[in-house]
């Protein structure tokens, strides 16, 4: 089952940092006891929320194996390993292989703006490189190119490609592969976890789930169980605190502040060239959290 390689309620883990910019090993280790304790069963390590473009191979790889030893079985540990270079990701996907990491999250090819026939042999040589699962992450907003669909049915040949995390928000696509593939879509943009949960996804990988990766299961078991009206209860109650993580700034400044607000992490600080949350914008934070106190 898909759930037994990737999880259901995955969340993109920031990557806690010391003032100074170093990885902050305590702040890493809370963390993960929080997002476990809260109902995450799915930590996606070293991707876009967790700032992968300024970690380097060692850090990367060093992070995912800090995350396996305090998870200590408890969450799937999925790592991203996605890159423009591919046989830079080859060796990330390689080494967090050796770090204990139970699947990979791999990027559609940046910046290079590949053809499709590239963008099948880059996914195709990473997955080559080791035994485990793979989850594509399709967002083109942020990588330029976007996997289309033949390219995401194409793929779903390969024995080891299973999943798409979708952050490009075009349901009827998503639909549309999910009726002509195997692969299993995880829903990437918090703001429509509903509406994909409702047409078949697997599961999230949520960002605000940072912070309330627990009301999130709920709305994925209240999905799976049928029972959507309960599903829109929890929906509109997250909104608020999805609208001010996912729509003052950027995803990863907004949760390092939330976390650090509510004391799960030490220091919201964030790599150059991301700036931490201006005040206005932590109180924009401070009310969302103070919204979604109530049970949902």
């Amino acid at each position: 089952m898909t759930d037994l390689l990737f999880g259901t309620n995955l969340v993109a883990m920031v990557t806690p940092m010391r003032p100074d910019g170093a990885i902050c090993s305590t702040g890493v280790a809370g963390l993960v006891d929080h997002l476990v304790s809260t109902g995450c069963d799915g930590l996606v390590v070293g991707g876009t929320t967790g700032e992968s473009p300024t970690l380097t191979a060692l850090e990367a790889s060093s992070l995912v194996g800090a995350v396996v030893a305090r998870s200590a079985g408890r969450s799937r540990v999925v790592a991203g390993v996605g890159t423009y270079d591919t046989a830079d990701s080859i060796r990330r996907a390689q080494a967090a292989a050796a770090a204990g990491a139970d699947a990979l999250l791999l990027v559609c090819p940046y910046y290079s703006r590949p053809t499709q026939a590239g963008v099948i042999a880059h996914c195709v040589a990473v997955a080559d490189a080791t035994e485990l699962p793979v989850m594509l992450y399709d967002v083109p907003v942020r990588t330029g190119i976007a996997f289309e669909p033949a390219t995401l049915v194409e793929l779903a040949g390969h024995p080891r490609i299973r999943a798409v995390k979708d952050a490009k928000g075009d349901l009827a696509a998503a639909m549309a592969v999910m009726a002509d593939s195997s692969l299993a879509y995880y829903c990437g943009i918090d703001e429509l976890n509903l509406p994909y949960l409702a047409s078949g996804a697997a599961g999230v990988v949520s960002v605000v789930g940072n912070v309330t990766a627990d009301r999130v299961g709920s709305l994925i078991r209240a999905v799976r169980a049928g029972d959507l009206s309960s599903g829109r209860v929890i929906a509109r109650s997250l909104a608020p605190l999805v609208d001010a993580v996912m729509g003052t700034a950027q995803g990863a400044v907004m949760a390092k502040a939330a976390l650090a607000e509510l004391g799960i992490i030490p220091h919201p600080t964030v790599r150059s060239p991301l700036l931490e949350a201006t005040p206005p914008q932590v109180r924009r934070l401070a009310e969302a959290l103070e919204s979604i106190a109530a049970p949902a």
